[in-house]
């Protein structure tokens, strides 16, 4: 439940009066009114009744000639580090957004409420208690673009009952940002990974059927849940539909649901053809579309469809989707579905092994912080960002946070948008990630390419490097059919480079196998005066993170016995 409280009442209100005020706004109450002096409390089964009663109600309706307060009940006990940040302007960058919140202290998760109001909600997670409060002190009636942020406590359940943690209330959130939740079962899931398409809003009633019957033969058939978002951006001309069932089953509702739209359309003589259009998260577009397109080319010629993806300037906080249209008859377009969501469902499993990778290997390190990065992977199960998750390496490389340094080479166009106007990015950017982030001056007047020098622990490079990665893509410096791919280069002990190319080759080749990126120790490298030489590693985001990261454990295991045995290290270094 959702508790309200309301305050400022007259001590003439009844709980009926109540019941009447709310009920005039169509906000329901079908729970009981706790009706104190001066004060009462409600509660709603759903968040998003919950908002919705706060932003109708609080500062702007009146009983017995007093403006009431309506905000969420949250006991001091449970005032911990998690608010709720309301009326946030949909068009609003993720990158500003990261800004203001991290000028208040570590963000540890952002997650985004999926309401029916124009404007955006989002659930903030710091690491304190005190943060949380110095965040709620300084952002409330925050102005941005005659919009005012909305600023409430909301129940920190971990502080009252942090066992078990599956248990953490997921009600009132998008379905995209749904998945298994985190438990101590070593039981492999299916990862849940919804179709999400839209319809236009005409055919929505022909989908649900009279009394809801034709809706109910789809998902009994199917075996499937389907949810329509009938009040999702009121008045739009195209409403969402999510399809919860295993993939054959998603394509078979997908069919169903275009038969049926098909034969409205013939009957009310309203389109000769309806396009299927299915919604991806940005994050999984890239490698759908494939190297110089490739992939969906072959889609296409498979298929004998026609395939467009919407701009990446139509992204916004509010919307981290795009839409793939696909043109052609039902069955072209249903066997196009079948591929597109394959390569979606494939780039999306491997991102959660990145990702539960990354939480392995850097302890402590909390990835749903990537929710915020504007790379965008707020879909990812909560799982994947544990706060503490476990280390099943048989030892601790980074007990100590320990100053990495990374070298990350940027288009030279680039420059100007990650320092931003007047440095702003960067100086939010480095306080988003706790890390020091400067850019070399250009080797030459015409090189095509600078170098970011990134210094921090791991945690803070795996944010830095996200959001860099994110910000070039989102400002187009790259083929929008094309991942994003960058050089970064990492320097390790000389003593260690035999050891990361392995005997033959054989450890460089199995780490560009696991980890998707090409890794390169040039040969004939002299070291430098810290008696280090430089590995290169080329790879969209994940893919260079988490060769980083093996990199890093290798050269760890080789200080280690070096410690353990210092005179057989170093006859082991003179005898190469």
């Amino acid at each position: 439940m959702n508790k309200l409280y309301i305050g400022n009442l007259s001590p003439a209100v009844t709980a009926e009066e109540l019941r009447q005020l709310f009920g005039d706004r169509k906000l329901p109450l079908t729970g009981q009114v706790l009706l104190k002096s001066g004060y009462a409390f409600v509660d709603y089964p759903d968040q998003n009744w919950a908002i919705r009663a706060i932003e109708t109600l609080s500062g702007k309706a009146e009983l017995h000639g007093k403006v009431i307060e309506v905000d969420y009940s949250v006991p001091k006990k449970l005032r911990s580090r998690k608010i709720q940040i309301r009326n946030i302007p949909p068009h609003l960058q993720w990158e500003v957004l990261d800004g203001l919140l991290a000028q208040h202290g570590t963000v540890e998760n952002v997650e985004q409420v999926n309401t029916e109001s124009e404007t955006a909600v989002v659930n903030v997670t710091y690491a304190t208690k005190e943060e949380a409060k110095v965040a709620i002190e300084k952002l409330s009636d925050h102005q941005f673009e005659n919009y005012s942020f909305k600023i409430s406590y909301i129940p920190d359940d971990e502080v009252s009952s942090p066992q078990p943690p599956q248990r953490s209330r997921r009600g009132g959130h998008s379905s995209r940002e749904q998945g298994p939740s985190p438990g101590g079962s070593s039981q492999p899931k299916q990862l849940d990974f919804p179709l999400r398409i839209l319809v236009p809003t005409q055919f929505v009633g022909a989908i649900i059927g009279k009394e809801g019957l034709t809706i109910k033969n789809l998902t009994k058939q199917t075996q499937s849940k389907v949810d329509i978002h009938r009040k999702e951006n009121a008045g739009a001309a195209e409403k969402p539909i999510t399809i919860h069932a295993t993939p054959e089953g998603c394509s078979e509702a997908c069919r169903m649901i275009l038969d049926i739209m098909q034969k409205e359309a013939e009957e009310t003589k309203s389109a000769e053809e309806i396009p299927l259009k299915i919604l991806a998260h940005n994050s999984l577009v890239g490698r759908l579309i494939g190297k110089e397109g490739r992939n969906l080319k072959k889609i296409e010629q498979d298929t004998g469809t026609k395939i467009t993806i919407s701009p990446l300037q139509d992204l916004t906080i509010y919307n981290p989707e795009r839409t793939i249209t696909v043109k052609g008859n039902i069955e072209a377009c249903s066997s196009a579905e079948v591929e597109i969501m394959n390569k979606l469902r494939d780039a999306y499993e491997n991102d959660v092994v990145a990702v539960n990778q990354q939480a392995n290997l850097i302890p402590g390190l909390n990835l749903n912080a990537l929710g915020i990065f504007s790379t965008g992977l707020s879909m990812l199960p909560s799982g994947a960002g544990a706060r503490r998750p476990a280390v099943t390496a048989p030892y601790n490389p980074f007990a100590l946070p320990e100053q990495e340094v990374v070298n990350l080479f940027i288009p030279t166009q680039a420059v100007g948008a990650i320092i931003g106007k007047k440095g702003q990015h960067i100086k939010q950017l480095a306080r988003f990630a706790g890390a020091s982030i400067k850019i070399a001056p250009a080797e030459s007047p015409d090189a095509s390419e600078r170098m970011v020098i990134i210094t921090g622990p791991p945690e803070a490079q795996f944010k830095a490097q996200g959001r860099i990665f994110g910000k070039l893509k989102e400002e187009n410096f790259f083929n929008p059919k094309e991942e994003v791919k960058l050089e970064a280069h990492i320097k390790v002990p000389s003593s260690a480079a035999g050891r990361v190319i392995g005997k033959g080759g054989k450890t460089v080749n199995e780490l560009q196998n696991l980890t998707s990126a090409e890794v390169i120790v040039p040969r004939d490298q002299t070291p430098d005066e810290n008696e280090e030489v430089v590995v290169k590693i080329i790879g969209h985001f994940f893919a260079s993170q988490t060769a980083q990261r093996k990199i890093r454990e290798i050269v760890q295991q080789v200080k280690q016995q070096e410690q353990k045995h210092p005179q057989g290290a170093l006859a082991s270094q003179r005898s190469k």
